[in-house]
């Protein structure tokens, strides 16, 4: 074996549909390009956590999605004009772009932090304006849309029969707004009204923020925005549309109806959603105390590295519940798995046996299989644990050379490629040269049985923060963690 063995051609990847209830395998309209929308930040503040778990939630998809050698086009929308953008300039009476901006660079600086995979376009709402109108328009000629009193345009849901098709809502058991109008942009579920399609112009509550349209001064709502950027970008039906279960009823759903009663065509072919986060079995909220923010956890000390895997090591369709207890414990299973790889990478010398062959053929189906399954990531992880135990086991036994260290440490980049934690640069060089003449040295005075030299070289190296551990390949040092 000199490369990684091909998967076996029947693994195929599906995903749970939310329209439909059920897994469904992945079947792009065009050949194997698929064209993913994802629903970005609203950036009127950092993003938290709860934030953070669906964009990691979206890497892992996408990542998956090019594991199985699909080709993908994403489009992640930063939503720049929405009530609380509007607001947070007016407070800080600075341009709309300019109370923007500085979110939008904390959300790119967050997304590298994290190792999430930048996709193919950020569309800020602001740019598509023209779009939105022309839809709008639209909407309106077609009878589905109407200017109400207030001199908005509106939505009108009894002309749009599936709607409701995606959260599976009774309409006729909720409530109905007493206006019969929703203008906010975001409103609970039990609440079921027509939606704004365009605000008109309110001085009070926008200021000086306003576009020119054909119906009046004013701005989009928040639905439109989205439905705009993905049929501009990526064509009137799309392959998936992912986001949080928060934003399924309303957004998700209205942008169902405005893009369906558009164009007449199916918007998205596939829905995914991602679960909570909740911080100690409680809701996460300012109120409580237990609002984070990136940047909050990284002030504590942890790594980004670290919130990527306790993010995503839950599946995405299960609740996850965030304590620093397990932050911390993560700390450990990462260093473990930096470990082995610093372990297999000094392996130098060869060895003739063949018996790790069908143990890394049989992770890297184990842990394909897992991913197929609607990215079953707890599955994955322990397929990728497994294989650690049995290398180790065999890295003992003295039954690994460098060839096949190499091999486990390609595997072990191929699943880094889904799940983006793991680090191949060597810490070699980062042990201080006197070390490791000290390390040699040490070597030596055990060999001459000069047992209070060895003692004292190796009380020199714990000094240090290091300590020195024996393995098949020899003796090395490592560095203990504070």
């Amino acid at each position: 074996m000199k490369s990684l063995p091909p998967l076996p051609t029947n693994i195929a990847l599906t995903l749970y549909n939310t329209e439909a209830r059920q897994k469904v395998p992945l079947k792009p309209i065009k050949d194997r390009h698929v064209k993913m929308y994802t629903c970005g930040p609203t950036v009127y503040n950092f993003a938290h956590i709860g934030n953070f778990r669906t964009y990691v939630f979206e890497d892992i998809l996408r990542r998956t999605i090019k594991f199985f050698g699909f080709q993908i086009t994403q489009v992640m929308n930063l939503t720049d004009i929405d009530d609380k953008t509007i607001r947070g300039a007016l407070e800080k009476n600075i341009p709309l772009n300019q109370f923007t901006q500085t979110f939008k660079d904390a959300f790119f600086a967050d997304l590298k932090t994290l190792s999430i995979e930048p996709v193919e376009n950020y569309p800020a709402a602001t740019d598509y304006i023209d779009e939105m109108i022309k839809i709008v328009q639209k909407l309106l000629e077609k009878g589905v849309a109407y200017q109400g009193t207030d001199g908005s345009i509106y939505f009108s849901i009894k002309h749009f029969p599936r709607y409701g098709c995606l959260s599976h809502l009774h309409l006729d058991e909720l409530k109905v707004g007493a206006s019969e109008r929703v203008l906010c942009d975001e409103y609970d579920k039990e609440n079921v009204a027509d939606f704004v399609l365009w605000k008109a112009a309110d001085e009070k509550r926008d200021g000086n923020i306003f576009w020119e349209s054909p119906f009046g001064r004013g701005r989009p709502g928040w639905h439109i925005e989205c439905s705009a950027m993905a049929m501009k970008l990526l064509g009137e039906t799309i392959d998936i549309h992912v986001g949080g279960i928060d934003n399924m009823f309303p957004h998700h759903e209205n942008e169902i109806a405005q893009c369906e009663a558009y164009s007449n065509k199916t918007f998205a072919n596939l829905w995914m959603h991602s679960e909570h986060l909740i911080v100690d079995n409680k809701k996460m909220s300012k109120s409580l105390g237990n609002f984070f923010t990136l940047r909050d956890l990284l002030n504590k000390g942890f790594t980004g590295t670290q919130v990527r895997y306790m993010l995503m090591q839950t599946h995405y369709k299960t609740q996850l519940n965030f304590t620093f207890s397990g932050l911390e414990s993560i700390n450990v299973t990462l260093m473990r798995l930096q470990d082995f790889i610093f372990r297999l990478q000094q392996i130098h010398h060869t060895v003739s046996d063949r018996v790790i062959e069908p143990i890394i053929e049989r992770a890297y189906i184990a842990f394909a299989t897992s991913m197929a399954d609607d990215l079953n990531i707890s599955a994955a992880l322990a397929a990728l644990f497994e294989l650690v135990r049995e290398v180790n086991a065999l890295c003992d036994a003295g039954s690994v050379g460098k060839e096949q260290a190499g091999l486990v440490l390609l595997l072990l980049k191929r699943m880094n490629e889904v799940l983006g934690v793991l680090s191949f640069e060597s810490p070699h060089e980062e042990i201080p040269v006197d070390l490791q003449e000290a390390l040699a040295k040490r070597i030596e005075a055990r060999k001459q049985k000069n047992w209070a030299l060895a003692d004292a070289l190796r009380d020199q190296i714990s000094s240090r923060g290091y300590v020195i551990e024996d393995s098949a390949e020899g003796a090395r040092l490592k560095k203990v963690q504070p």
